[in-house]
Order: C-alpha cells, then structure tokens, then sequence
C-alpha cells in the first residue's frame, strides 16, 4: 500500500493515480486531517506493509525503521512528488513492497540514501 502524507498536493495525487500508481491520502480517507507526525507513526504499522510518502523531513532517523513499513522523505518540489514517487517504485532496488520493508528512504534529485533494520550506517543508492 502506498500512503501519502496528507501535504502532497491533489495534482500529484491524481497524476499518480493517472498512472495506475495506487495510492491513499492521510486525511483523505486514511487516518485524518491535521494528524501528528507521532500519529502516524503507529498507523503505519497497523496497515498491511505500507509505503509512506513526505515531504517531511523529521521521518528520516534510523530510530524510525521497521520491519513493517517504509518511509519515504522527498527532497523535491512539491511539483515533482508524484515523479519521484514513480521513479522511486520502479527503481530495482525498490521495485517490490518485499525490498522496501524495514527503509527509511531520503529521495532527491541527486540520489537515494536509506538506513535499513540491523544495518550498521546509512547506504547510498544510484538513480538509474
């Protein structure tokens, strides 16, 4: 399950969507509006494996990896989420909910940087 942080414009939503990407907004039919970042935390691990989207920054900590799901902090304009969201679920490394569990994800333009469960430092991915 993909999940977007309720922040991602309604444009980027629905060009994922356009794409055949499925998605589900916090505030919007998940979770609710206005909800906490300590919030969401815990929604995360009642859904089954999702993948969560932000462009909130304060997700990227080790502390946050889990078995259960993946974060996913974007350092894109808010334009570009929807693309690098895209990008993101196509790349090998990523390309299944299997290989995401347990990461925490920094995207931007120049790369992809992750901590892992039970990895000893933080790991940088090239795009392809």
């Amino acid at each position: 399950m993909n999940v977007l942080d309720e922040h991602i414009p309604a444009d980027q939503r629905e060009l994922l969507r356009s794409w055949r990407v499925a998605v589900r907004q916090i505030g919007r039919g998940l979770g609710r509006s206005g909800m906490q970042d300590e919030q969401i935390i815990p929604l995360l691990r009642s859904l089954r494996r999702p993948t969560f989207f932000t462009l909130d920054f304060d997700f990227y900590q080790r502390a946050l990896c889990h078995e259960r799901y993946c974060l996913v902090c974007m350092d894109v304009r808010d334009d570009e989420a929807a693309s690098f969201v895209r990008r993101l679920l196509r790349h090998p490394q990523f390309d299944t909910q299997a290989k995401r569990m347990g990461t925490v994800v920094r995207l931007s333009p120049s790369g992809i940087r992750t901590w892992r469960v039970g990895a000893e430092g933080e790991t940088q991915v090239e795009w392809r």
